[in-house]
This record gives structure tokens, C-alpha cells and sequence, in this order.
């Protein structure tokens, strides 16, 4: 096997024979020698997401990420997805819902007191446009930022008229804007959330017509599921009946351990439909690249927390009803015509 497949080296762009060769050619392995099964599916996932593009969604696809216990994943889970999708040449938007704002940080996007962000999208009314920063080390990745002054905004939204609609209408006169501009089309909004069902939080659901929800393969991992489910479903019957869970990500998996295991499974009996196949191992390359102001893509991109994103990305992308270039082109013909 080359080399440089195991050392995350890059492949030259590679046809479909050529990628099946070089898959066969990683050897078979099993759990009696976890390392080098590691490495061996590391290499497979290599050779399949080299160079990988991903289809165009029919329409824009409005994920919020929403977990209300802390911890799981969902700043993390939101660049990373993000990223990844940029990667495979869509065009993406991240909202910076959470007064932490570390999403923006992980982004490397300026986010000090001052700087617009979404306090001033939902508070002030501010047009997305006019906030929008672009990720430096991701062409395709645009970002709302969130600065210190977003932790004030669920006191002052209780006052605003329509207040659970503020960031959907935003969001939507933004996608209108571009189009009428002439601008990429936005393939993927990506909303993270704070850990709370507050009035941020409700926005997010009310402009976002589906869940993403990561869940940490941990002890307690299913605790608080259930009020989110049904948060979601109040927010489905009084203001949003398009919301639906549409994807579920299992993260901080240790396939060595029977819990991690053990909660998989779990999860899978229950949701067989919106839980993804690809997993999100514990990692410390993830939880490092923060710190850099990287996503796990641009800090280690060959690591096993990057490929394991970019399989889970791709998986999110096929679930999408795509666009049918060779229907549009026929009909844009016959319009000529």
C-alpha cells in the first residue's frame, strides 16, 4: 500500500477504477489489532473523500443545531459539517447563535465587542449582508458572527414585535438578496445554537426547517432528548411546520469501549431513518484546532476527527434532493425557445 495514503498525504485526483484499485489494495483487518484497523479505515475513507464534490441541494437546506444537553458536540459538529461541505464545493452559511461565540472563533472570523454580528440581525434588525464575514481558510464559508453583546439579546427579544421570527426573516430576505444580485446561490445554512431552549434558541427553530442533533455516545446521552423532541414538535404545531429532525450524529465515539457501543445502538433502534452511519470518534486533533481558530479540516486534515466529518458531510449532502442540472438546462432551452 503507498505510503502516503496512511500518512494522509495527498492522492493525485484519481478516476473510479483507480480509486477501486487502490481500495483493494488496503489490507483486510479485524478488532484484535485496533490500531491498524484504525489505520486501514482511515485509508479507505482517504481514497473515497479525495477530491470529493458533492451535489447541489434542490433548494437551500436550513439546518439548525440544537442539543439542550451541553457538551455533545454542536459548536464542534457545525464548523466541522460546515467546513466540510464548503470542501466539496457548496457555497455555506454558519449563524452564530451562541453568545459564546465559538463558533466564530473555531471559523478564525473577527468577533469582538463591536463588530456586527447576529445581536445586531435580530436586535437591531441589521441586513445579513451587511454582517457577513467570509472564512479566510475555507473558500465557499461565509459566517454570522457572534460577539459578547448576543448574552443581552433573549431579555430584549421579549419586547421585540414577532419575536420568534426575527433571524428567519432575516435569513430569508438574505437569500433574496443574493439571488436578485445575481450572487452563488447559498446551498446550506448551518444555525448553532446555545444549550438552552430560549428565545435565541426558538429562532433558530422557527427560520431552520430541519435538526441536526448531535449525541454524545456517553452515559446519559438520550437524557433531555425527549423535551427537545417535543420542544420541536411544539414549535412544528404554533410556528414552524416545516421543522423536522432530519439528522442525527453520533459524536465522541470509542468503538473499543461496550458503552460507546452500547448507546450506538440504542440510538440506531430508535432512530433507524435520521441517524447518520458515519460516527465521530473522540479526538484530540479536534478538540485542539479550536484553539488555532481552525476547524479539524484546515488544522489536521488527515486525521481521523477530519475524514470522519467529511464521511458524515457527505452522507448529509446525498441526503438531499439535488438539483436536476440536465432538467434545468432543458427547460431553460425550451424557454429560449
Amino acid at each position: 500500500m503507498p505510503q502516503g495514503i496512511i500518512a494522509g498525504q495527498e492522492l493525485p485526483p484519481a478516476d473510479d477504477a483507480r480509486r477501486a484499485a487502490l481500495l483493494q489494495s488496503v489490507p483486510e483487518t479485524d478488532d484484535t489489532t485496533p490500531l491498524a484497523a484504525q489505520l486501514a479505515e482511515d485509508a479507505r475513507r482517504r481514497i473515497r473523500l479525495q477530491g470529493a464534490k458533492f451535489d447541489k441541494p434542490a433548494e437551500t437546506r436550513i439546518f439548525t443545531i440544537a442539543n439542550q444537553k451541553g457538551g455533545v458536540g454542536k459548536t464542534t459538529t457545525t464548523v466541522n459539517i460546515a467546513g466540510a461541505l464548503a470542501n466539496g464545493g457548496l457555497t455555506v452559511l454558519v449563524i452564530d447563535n451562541d453568545p459564546q461565540g465559538n463558533a466564530s472563533t473555531a471559523l478564525g472570523v473577527d468577533h469582538h465587542a463591536g463588530v456586527p454580528s447576529t445581536y445586531d440581525v435580530v436586535i437591531e434588525g441589521t441586513p445579513v449582508a451587511d454582517v457577513v464575514q467570509e472564512c479566510a481558510a475555507i473558500p465557499g464559508l461565509l459566517v454570522v458572527p457572534a460577539t459578547i453583546d448576543l448574552s443581552g439579546a433573549e431579555i430584549e427579544l421579549v419586547s421585540k414585535v414577532a419575536r420568534e421570527n426575527r433571524l428567519r426573516n432575516a435569513v430569508e430576505s438574505y437569500l433574496s438578496w443574493r439571488a436578485h444580485e445575481g450572487l452563488e446561490r447559498i446551498d446550506y445554512v448551518l444555525i448553532d445554537c446555545p444549550p438552552s431552549l430560549g428565545l435565541l434558541t426558538i429562532n433558530a427553530f422557527v427560520a431552520a426547517r430541519e435538526v441536526m442533533i448531535p449525541i454524545q455516545c456517553e452515559y446519559y446521552a438520550l437524557e433531555g432528548l425527549s423535551q427537545l423532541l417535543n420542544n420541536i414538535e411544539l414549535i412544528r404545531g404554533h410556528l414552524n411546520p416545516d421543522l423536522h429532525v432530519s439528522t442525527i450524529l453520533l459524536t465522541m465515539f470509542d468503538k473499543r469501549t461496550n458503552l460507546a457501543r452500547e448507546v450506538a445502538d440504542e440510538v440506531r433502534e430508535h432512530f433507524p431513518v435520521e441517524t447518520l452511519e458515519a460516527t465521530i470518534p473522540r479526538s484530540v486533533r479536534i478538540s485542539e484546532a479550536p484553539s488555532y481558530g481552525q476547524t479539524v479540516l484546515t488544522y489536521d486534515p488527515g486525521s481521523s476527527g477530519a475524514l470522519a466529518y467529511m464521511e458524515a458531510a457527505q452522507e448529509v449532502a446525498e441526503r438531499a434532493p439535488r438539483t436536476n442540472h440536465h432538467t434545468n438546462a432543458a427547460s431553460a432551452e425550451e424557454d429560449n425557445r
